[in-house]
């Protein structure tokens, strides 16, 4: 299948940097053809320390991860770029490994994909990462909720005064809720409206839930602003719950 004219990028993503990490050479150039002829710029390295080190120099847009390489393995290479800067990043996993997709969110991935893989779905992820991951697509007015404060145009959130750090989809779900007070939301609505997916692995979303829950709530284990609505969804409250 040819690449020409598979995306017109838009002028904020064209010519942005993206990193592909794999150490399979055939997937590698797929990957990288494709990435470039929808008009980003490339570079690829095989292994994680290459990554990491990679990855600190070069300071790409986004990074394409595969979950198994050589040396560090991707989970922990994710770990450590996420540690250092707040880049995207998409991770490739086995197909039917379900550990390894919640390894990779766990460890801060904003999205993955199950190999085999499409390059032009791969292309459409990266484009729609890269979409909310700039400040340039979010032109609206902030949200005040209780304590919490929602700058969508510079894509922070304050907790109290204090900044959370939050991954490209712990933001977008986060404020998809603000959005939205108090009212429920089963796995399958968010995989859609937060994620654009019409179908998809649901624990994506109870794993992104948990980590909000982590970074947001005084006890993630009680949770009195991110609560479950046990058989029906997630719903955000504006105010934490009074319990006798």
């Amino acid at each position: 299948m040819g690449t020409s004219g598979l995306l017109t990028l838009p002028d904020q993503l064209r010519d942005r940097l993206i990193l592909v990490v794999d150490d399979d050479a055939t997937v590698s150039e797929v990957v990288c053809s494709y990435l470039r002829s929808a008009g980003f710029q490339v570079e690829s390295v095989a292994d994680g320390g290459s990554a990491v080190e990679t990855a600190a120099r070069i300071r790409p847009d986004l990074v394409v991860l595969d979950r198994m390489l050589p040396g560090i393995d991707g989970v922990e290479v994710c770990r450590r770029i996420r540690a250092e800067r707040a880049v995207p990043v998409i991770m490739l996993t086995a197909l039917r490994e379900e550990e390894d997709r919640i390894d990779g969110l766990e460890a801060g991935a904003d999205d993955y994909l199950a190999k085999p893989f499409s390059p032009r779905e791969l292309v459409l992820r990266v484009k729609s990462v890269l979409r909310r991951s700039l400040t340039e697509f979010s032109p609206e007015a902030p949200i005040d909720a209780g304590d919490f404060h929602l700058d969508v145009s510079s894509r922070q959130l304050t907790l109290r005064g204090e900044a959370i750090a939050l991954t490209i989809r712990e933001f977008d779900l986060i404020a998809f809720l603000l959005r939205h007070p108090r009212q429920v939301f089963g796995r399958e609505e968010l995989l859609r409206a937060v994620w654009g997916w019409e179908f998809g692995d649901l624990s994506t979303v109870t794993v992104h839930v948990r980590r909000l829950r982590e970074k947001i709530e005084r006890d993630a284990a009680h949770p009195t602003v991110l609560t479950t609505v046990w058989g029906v969804g997630y719903r955000f409250d504006n105010e934490p719950a009074v319990t006798e």
